[in-house]
């Protein structure tokens, strides 16, 4: 193994044995060579809540679950096109639309198309959707509205993910995956940590978003929600957090490595340190179910740690 990127699973785990201070060391070298001091900012926009008929055991808005959590149906056009306009006179540089339920579909998937195709031309280009498990012909249908980008997390690895969901099988979210490929959207796909998932489980996840060519990779920390499944698990230590990210920029040098929901509880004080683990991208505000940090902090923690945000989207 060479101070790089990882070329295999067994290398991954060999780089694990590391002390914290090599593994982000080298990491931060492999982001640097990558995108340099930039990092790139999202936001999401949480366009339908609630009643969602897959059982994730992470997630608070399943109604298999009895976490207290908002529902509310789709936001109406309104709403949704002032909402979306505000995110794009900020320097959040991706706005992602995010609906509940395994499929956005019917009349709900007609009115977002709308609301989109008729955003200017340099806003529209700004989406992500996260829709869920869409066909083909609807993966089409986004692109031609405009939108550019589709969101879709693989969550875990294959062998971990029956653990955490069983209303959906692991292939689906990654033929999901794939179908936005195919459709030609840029895909965002990533996972969730703290699962209960072992090393060898994030090192699997990694390896495959590797192999579906993904660029643009959410990383997520299990913030355990009352009335889930997963309400007990203890969230991740902040160093335990970080050589997560830093695996991942070994496994993914190129990558755009997002940190996305739970971070201000598992990285806390430490957030700063994330940049030096391989960081280069942050999901700005408040997530789906829980709070974030607001863009102004997100800006000054940037510019405290020697970076700086993008100011174009990243491709």
């Amino acid at each position: 193994m060479d101070h790089g990127s990882v070329a295999s699973p067994a290398e991954a785990l060999e780089l694990l044995a590391l002390p914290d201070a090599e593994l982000l060391a080298r990491a931060a070298s492999l982001r640097e060579a990558a995108t340099g001091p930039t990092v790139h900012l999202c936001a999401i926009i949480n366009i339908r809540s609630g009643h969602c008929g897959m059982d994730c055991h992470f997630c608070a808005q399943s109604r298999h679950h009895a976490a207290p959590q908002p529902a509310f149906p789709l936001l109406d056009d309104a709403r949704l096109r002032e909402r979306i306009l505000a995110l794009a006179a900020s320097p959040v540089r991706r706005i992602g639309l995010v609906a509940s339920g395994a499929a956005l579909d019917g009349e709900d998937f007609e009115r977002v198309l709308r609301v989109a195709a008729g955003l200017p031309a340099a806003v529209k280009s700004r989406l992500c959707a996260s829709f869920g498990r869409l066909d083909a012909a609807r993966m089409a249908r986004l692109l031609a509205a405009g939108i550019t980008r589709y969101h879709h997390n693989l969550e875990t690895s294959e062998r971990y993910y029956p653990h955490i969901c069983s209303t959906q099988r692991w292939t689906q979210r990654r033929d999901t995956a794939a179908r936005a490929l195919e459709a030609g959207l840029s895909l965002c796909c990533g996972g969730i940590f703290g699962l209960g998932e072992s090393w060898e489980d994030r090192i699997g996840l990694a390896f495959t978003l590797r192999g579906l060519g993904v660029g643009h990779v959410p990383l997520n920390f299990l913030h355990p929600q009352p009335g889930t499944p997963l309400a007990h698990k203890a969230p991740l230590s902040a160093r335990e957090a970080l050589r997560v990210i830093a695996l991942f920029r070994h496994v993914l040098p190129g990558a755009r490595l997002r940190v996305c929901g739970g971070r201000p509880l598992v990285l806390g004080a430490r957030q700063g340190e994330m940049f030096a683990a391989g960081v280069n991208a942050l999901m700005t505000g408040d997530y789906l179910t829980t709070s974030g940090e607001a863009l102004r902090s997100d800006l000054a923690l940037i510019a405290a740690s020697g970076m700086e945000a993008e100011t174009h989207d990243a491709a």
